[in-house]
Parts: structure tokens; C-alpha cells; sequence
């Protein structure tokens, strides 16, 4: 091969390494991501929300929280990222009581990845209000005051809420995301549960547009 080929060569290849670099992913409906069952309301209509339904049960929703940590990071000022406890049983819905609670009182950036260590790493017992009270207690949160709020109209209002999202939705497991009440993907459409993040990115680009 004589030098001239072999630069233009060279050349062809790097054009095309940077157009594939530069190209975003397309990913296809019905394939990687589906509309959902029925359209999600969201928060505001002048942003673009994006919701992880999950289960502090999950070990997979385990293993994908500190990435989502870190990925939140990246999002566009205009996207917001929401937490949402997925309901499929009454394990769950305790949970997700729990989960609404840490938030209205301030604690959930504490409680949070307490609980997912507890569960999977600790392997506790936490799936009655009685052995999820005596936890937070044990965190040093006033556990009369905490099982005011777990137990409150505002928190069962936010829990039938997301018992309502996981129904309604489509999700049939978790990690899911849902894309501006419009999208939903999982672990499984997309390919892995770290390929989520792209098929997400993906569909705020398009809802962007």
C-alpha cells in the first residue's frame, strides 16, 4: 500500500470514528422504549420530568442508584428528576409510606441509601411499618413524630399516587423509567440496566425538539 492510499485511509477512518462519535444513538419505539399504557401527569407542563419507578427491594434498583446519582448530574437545567416508589405489594407499599414520609420530613437524602444498604447489604428484615419504625429510630429519628407523618393525608395522598403510576403505566417491573409521562424503558428494552441512561437521554433529545 503506497503512502498516499494509506493516509487517505487513515483519514476515511477518523472522519468516520468522529461522525459515529458525533451521531446520538437512535433507539426505536416498540423495541427499546414504548409509549406508556396510559399518559402520566407530571409536575410541570414547562419542563421535562423524568421518573425512575423503583423498589428499595430491588437489588437491581440497588446497583443502579449510584449511577442515577451520578447521572442526574448531567441533566439539562430544564429536566427534572423524580423518584417514584413502585407499589406491586403490600411490602412495597410500606415502603413507598416510608419513602414520602423521609421526604416531608427532611430526612430522605439520609434514609435513602440507609435503607437500600440495610435491605441488601445488611440483609434486614424491613417490610412491615413496625420493623421500618424501629429503623428510622434507630438512624436517630423520633419515631412517634415519623409515624405521624408516615400515616398523614398528605403522605397516603403521594403513596395512592404512585400506587396509581405503577397500575396505569405499563411498567411491568423495576428499574422503569418513564420520559415526560409519555415513554417508558426498562432494563430489558433497553439491553442492560446501565443502557437506561442512554435510552432516557435519548428520548428528552426528542422531547426537546
Amino acid at each position: 500500500m503506497n503512502k498516499t492510499v494509506k493516509t487517505a485511509l487513515i483519514v476515511s477512518v477518523s472522519l468516520w470514528s468522529m461522525a459515529t462519535i458525533a451521531m446520538p444513538l437512535a433507539f426505536i419505539e416498540g423495541v427499546h422504549y414504548q409509549a406508556t399504557s396510559k399518559v402520566q401527569p407530571t409536575s410541570d407542563e414547562n419542563i421535562i420530568e423524568v421518573v425512575e419507578l423503583f423498589s428499595y427491594s430491588c437489588p437491581h434498583c440497588f446497583r443502579l442508584d449510584p449511577q442515577i446519582a451520578e447521572w442526574k448530574k448531567t441533566l439539562p437545567a430544564n429536566v427534572k428528576f423524580v423518584h417514584v416508589p413502585a407499589i406491586f405489594r403490600d411490602s412495597w407499599l410500606q415502603l413507598a409510606k416510608v419513602f414520602y414520609a423521609a421526604e416531608a420530613t427532611g430526612d430522605l437524602e439520609k434514609l435513602h441509601p440507609l435503607i437500600f444498604n440495610a435491605i441488601h447489604v445488611e440483609k434486614k428484615r424491613l417490610t412491615t411499618e413496625t420493623e421500618l419504625l424501629d429503623f428510622v429510630a434507630e438512624q436517630g429519628i423520633d419515631r412517634d413524630a415519623f409515624e405521624k407523618i408516615m400515616n398523614s393525608f398528605s403522605v397516603k395522598s403521594k403513596v395512592k399516587k404512585a400506587l396509581v403510576m405503577s397500575q396505569t403505566s405499563g411498567i411491568t417491573g423495576v428499574p422503569s423509567m418513564i420520559v415526560n409521562g409519555k415513554y417508558r424503558t426498562d432494563a430489558t428494552a433497553a439491553g442492560s440496566a446501565e443502557s437506561i441512561f442512554g435510552v432516557v437521554d435519548f428520548l428528552i433529545q426528542q422531547e426537546l425538539k
